[in-house]
C-alpha cells in the first residue's frame, strides 16, 4: 500500500483564486481595497522569507499590503503603539505580527492588543474564544484552517471519524481540536508526554502531527488507511553534511501505512499563507457589512 499524497500546493492556489475573486466583487460592491498590514521585528532571515511571501501573495490576490520592519531592539511600548495606530487605520483590514518575537517583546500582550476583527493570524484572546465556542465571524488561526480543508480534500464528510492531533499548542493543536470537534469527530488531544502514543495513534482515521520532534511518529503508529496531517518542519544535516527539512512523521515509513498524507515541505506551509488571505478577505468584508450597517442607520434617522 502506498498513501495517496495530499496537494497542498494545487489547494492553495484554489484558495487564493477564491480570494482574487472575493475581493474583486467586494471592490466592485464599492467597497475598499482590503489592505493587510505585516510587522517585522528583527533580522531573522526565515522570517523575511516569510513576510516577503506572504506580502507577494496579498498583491497577487487583489489585495494591498503594507510592510514594517523594526529593528530586532525595538521596545515593546513602540510596537504596541504600532499597533494601535493599525488598528484605528480604516484602510487596513488585517493586522500581522510575525513570529518569533525578540526577547524583550511579550507576545501575550502583542497578540491581546491586534483588534480581534483585524486580527487575521486568530490569536486574540476573544477570537480564540470564539472559535472555540464554534460563534460566526470569528477569525480562526491559519494552519488548522488550511488543515481542515486538507483533510476534506481526502473525506467527503468526515462527521463520525476518529481524531488525534498530537500537540496541544495555541498556535495549532488546541484550534484544530476544537474545528474538528465542530466537525462532529469524535477527537482527542496527545503530546510528547503522551505515555500511550502509539496506541492512541492506531485509533485514529485522522492524525494530526504538530510537535516540532522530528520523526515523532512512525510507521508502525498509524492506523492502516489513515489520513496523515504533518505540521512538522526541521532542518536536520543528513549524513553527508547537507541540511534538509524533515516532518514529526517518518514519511518513508508512513507512506506505505497511511490512506492519504502530507509531505514535508509542501502543503501545510502554502495552505498557511492561502488562509491568511482568506481571513483578510473576511475581515474586509465584515468592516464593509458594518459600514454598509451605519449608513443604513444614518438613512432611518434621516
Amino acid at each position: 500500500m502506498s498513501a495517496r499524497i495530499i496537494d497542498g500546493r494545487a489547494l492553495a492556489a484554489e484558495v487564493r483564486n477564491e480570494v482574487a475573486k472575493g475581493v474583486a466583487a467586494l471592490v466592485a460592491g464599492g467597497a475598499a481595497v482590503p489592505e493587510l498590514a505585516v510587522v517585522l521585528i528583527g533580522d531573522d532571515p526565515a522570517s523575511h522569507v516569510y513576510v516577503s511571501n506572504k506580502v507577494r501573495q496579498t498583491e497577487a490576490v487583489g489585495m494591498r499590503s503594507r510592510r514594517f520592519v523594526l529593528a530586532a531592539d525595538t521596545p515593546e511600548r513602540l510596537l504596541l503603539d504600532l499597533i494601535e495606530q493599525l488598528n484605528r487605520d480604516p484602510a487596513v483590514s488585517g493586522i500581522l505580527v510575525q513570529f518569533p518575537l525578540p526577547p524583550q517583546i511579550d507576545a501575550a500582550r502583542v497578540v491581546t492588543a491586534i483588534r480581534p476583527d483585524k486580527d487575521v493570524d486568530g490569536f486574540n484572546p476573544l477570537n480564540v474564544g470564539r472559535t472555540a465556542a464554534g460563534m460566526e465571524g470569528a477569525l480562526v488561526p491559519c494552519t488548522p484552517l488550511g488543515i481542515l480543508r486538507l483533510i476534506k480534500s481526502v473525506h467527503d464528510n468526515i462527521a463520525g471519524l476518529g481524531a488525534l492531533v498530537v500537540g496541544a499548542s495555541n498556535v495549532v493543536g488546541r484550534p484544530m481540536a476544537r474545528l474538528l470537534l465542530q466537525e462532529m469527530c469524535t477527537v482527542s488531544i496527545a503530546h510528547v508526554r503522551t505515555t500511550d502514543l502509539e496506541r492512541r495513534c492506531r485509533e485514529a482515521d485522522i492524525l494530526v502531527v504538530a510537535t516540532g520532534v522530528p520523526g515523532l511518529i512512525r510507521g508502525h503508529f498509524i492506523k492502516p488507511g489513515a489520513t496523515v496531517i504533518d505540521v512538522g518542519i526541521t532542518r536536520i544535516k543528513s549524513g553527508s553534511g547537507t541540511q534538509r527539512l524533515v516532518g514529526d512523521v517518518a514519511f518513508d515509513e508512513a507512506i506505505e501505512v497511511a490512506g492519504a498524507i502530507t509531505p514535508v515541505p509542501g502543503d501545510v506551509g502554502p495552505m498557511t499563507i492561502a488562509c491568511l488571505l482568506a481571513n483578510t478577505l473576511g475581515a474586509a468584508r465584515m468592516e464593509a457589512a458594518r459600514s454598509k450597517a451605519k449608513e443604513a442607520d444614518v438613512t432611518s434617522a434621516a
